[in-house]
């Protein structure tokens, strides 16, 4: 048989199965798997590497906006070479609804800015911020029937949070139509009792951000998005959860039989609210929402991750330049923590930093890395089998990883559209340095071989959590 391409003599890591085999690729997908291949031009070595299925990043901010004068540090261009240096073959970026506008206007407009320009493949999930009833009742059925099948709704910030009547509402037209909702959990009216306080009190820091969004205010979102879920009866993934307390509220929703996913970050297992404390405004490079927490915090969230209340391990990449105008550093930024743009890069760190410290310092094991960064996020969204997996017919979506390959974390490696990284000097042991996106090379020792246009745009099936619920 002839192939296209053949990955010979290296370990191929699923999120069930570890063995030594070479695979086949034809036409972009995997054609064949055996002990042994030939009858390609094409061979990639692989001895002495894991051959796993490319990283899926399910939890990706790129060219959202941002506020008046902000502006979001990627585009799609260069957050998708980001994410190929760190291993990924797809990524689900965001499109935002703004107030007033149509869902399917806010897609044309993302579509036109993802089109032709991403390195790696890209789904899209929506952000409701206006959920009328044309919205819910005309525009999200159709859109799901399209493949738009995901969609996010916010508890925090002011000009994006849903009620709780209006949460209600959008849940049960999730429900009806077959739609995943993913919730962001935080209290907004404590955020701003708070804010207020801090305010009177003269704390405009870095460091007040944390202090103002408290784990108590992540635990009672968390309570109240999964008790709107019940009453609903529909399934939701709770995001970037940050602590023990939130975790808990997600098993005992899931003892009381509800259907719930939890995801948290690299920033919840690596970072500090400490590291928001630094003079010279640095504090401002780890402004995230949920903010990072305490050590007893980041000991919670390995738990989860070994336990299995964690099912998603993603990067919220969310990226603002530091040392500019338009980003972290802006005029009222400088001046108050309430207008330093929130979030952190990090979709070309995640899967390094897991697989450093999660799997080469035994807290996982390599099946387990795999079904958190790529297969459980390809069932879950829908694209599953044929992303997510190394079988017959799947996509030849792949990630080459040298196990034994030491890099120290520094922004000019990483290849992204910020001007920092919050990891830098983070030495890692285990390290991707071959991603294959449909067959085609795209990174390759930290080189990019492939070119914009190269990554496609994924309509996506509903998710294997609700696609039997609807009705």
């Amino acid at each position: 048989m002839q192939f296209d391409r053949i990955i010979k003599n290296g370990t191929i890591v699923t999120a069930s199965d570890t063995y030594r085999a070479d695979i086949g690729i034809t036409d972009g997908r995997i054609s064949a798997i055996a002990a042994s291949l030939d009858g390609a031009d094409d061979i990639v070595d692989a001895t002495g590497l894991y051959v796993m299925p490319g990283g899926i990043d399910s939890h990706v901010h790129i060219d959202q906006p941002s506020g008046d004068g902000i502006v979001m540090a990627d585009n799609f261009e260069t957050g998708t070479r980001s994410a190929a240096i760190g291993g990924n073959t797809s990524i689900l970026a965001f499109c935002m609804q703004e107030k007033g506008d149509s869902l399917r206007h806010s897609l044309d407009v993302y579509h036109a800015k993802a089109d032709g320009n991403c390195h790696i493949d890209v789904a899209f999930h929506m952000i409701v911020t206006d959920p009328t009833p044309s919205v819910l009742g005309q525009e999200l059925p159709a859109l799901v029937e399209d493949g738009y099948t995901s969609f996010k709704v916010f508890m925090t910030y002011e000009n994006l949070r849903l009620r709780d009547d209006e949460i209600l509402d959008t849940l049960d037209a999730a429900r009806r139509t077959g739609a995943l909702v993913l919730v962001h959990c935080e209290n907004e009216d404590a955020i701003r009792f708070l804010i207020g306080q801090h305010e009177e009190a003269g704390e405009f820091s870095a460091k007040s951000h944390a202090t103002t969004r408290p784990i108590a205010a992540e635990r009672e979102a968390t309570h109240r998005a999964l008790s709107l879920a019940e009453i609903v009866d529909t399934p939701i993934v709770i995001v970037h959860v940050s602590n023990r307390q939130a975790m808990e509220e997600i098993e005992r929703a899931r003892v009381r039989g509800s259907k719930v996913v939890g995801e948290t970050c690299p920033q919840y297992l690596m970072l500090t609210a400490d590291d928001l404390d630094q003079d010279e405004l640095e504090g401002a490079k780890f402004v995230c929402s949920p903010p990072p927490r305490d050590k007893e915090s980041q000991d919670a969230c390995w738990d989860g991750l070994e336990r299995g209340v964690f099912d998603l391990f993603s990067s919220d990449h969310c990226p603002f330049r530091f040392n500019d105008p338009e980003g972290k550093l802006n005029e009222k930024g400088k001046k108050s923590f309430r207008w330093i743009p929130n979030g952190i890069p990090g979709v070309a760190t995640r899967l390094p930093i897991l697989f450093s410290e999660g799997v080469q310092k035994g807290r996982i094991d390599l099946n387990r890395f795999v079904a958190l960064t790529s297969t459980n996020h390809a069932k879950l969204y829908g694209m599953y089998p044929q992303k997510g997996t190394i079988a017959i017919g799947s996509d030849a979506d792949l990630a080459l990883w040298d196990p034994n390959k030491n890099v120290t974390i520094t922004n000019d490696i990483l290849q992204q559209g910020c001007d920092y990284s919050p990891y830098e000097g983070l030495e890692v042991k285990g390290w991707p340095v071959h991603t294959i996106v449909r067959g085609k090379t795209v990174v390759k020792d930290g080189e990019v071989r492939g070119k914009k246009g190269d990554g496609k745009y994924l309509p996506r099936q509903k998710s294997n959590l609700v696609s039997n619920m609807a009705g």
